[in-house]
């Protein structure tokens, strides 16, 4: 996929990334530009399955309500084992850059598959490694991907739902 636009929030917890989902829906953002990844284990918790069943997703463990909430909006869905942050869930088109990053043999030194997929829609190298860092440490990224109006739009929703921690890469908006 090419380089575009994409804002990419990060969030404390799922209530939190809940919320600026459902606030992007109610807002009219196309839901298939959407992407959420996060942890799918603690250790707390013992995970009892996870299955793909056509375009449904099921998932048991700690967060599986919140999880099983997103597989019917968004679309495409994973369960990554990356080595240096665990299993990571993923839903949206995130999951197929990932795959492309893999099945092209995409080596960027120091990010794994999950860094190796964002590289590839243009976020700079720098930022993957944060955006890592906050997977590491249990927090969700939520990514609202395509063209620059639609991510400047996501953006302002994405302020509004409470997040003051998100970055905008791609184009600048152009100002008359």
């Amino acid at each position: 996929m090419s380089a575009t636009n994409s804002v990419v929030a990060v969030y404390d917890s799922h209530e939190e990334a809940e919320r600026a989902v459902k606030a992007l829906q109610q807002a009219g953002v196309d839901m298939k530009s959407l992407s959420i990844a996060g942890r799918g284990t603690h250790t707390d918790e013992h995970v009892v399955g996870y299955y793909n069943a056509g375009d449904r997703m099921k998932y048991w463990g700690k967060v599986g309500a919140f999880w099983g909430g997103f597989w019917g909006l968004l679309f495409g869905s994973a369960l990554f084992a990356i080595p240096g942050i665990g299993p990571v869930l993923v839903a949206g088109p995130l999951v197929s850059w990932i795959v492309a990053g893999l099945e092209g043999a995409v080596v960027v030194g120091g990010v794994s598959a999950l860094g190796a997929g964002l590289i590839s829609i243009g976020i700079p190298k720098d930022s993957v490694i944060e955006y890592e860092a906050a997977l590491k440490t249990d927090k969700f990224l939520l990514i609202v991907h395509g063209a620059r109006d639609a991510v400047y739009g996501a953006r302002f929703i994405l302020d509004g739902s409470g997040t003051g921690n998100y970055c905008i890469h791609g184009q600048p908006m152009l100002t008359s």
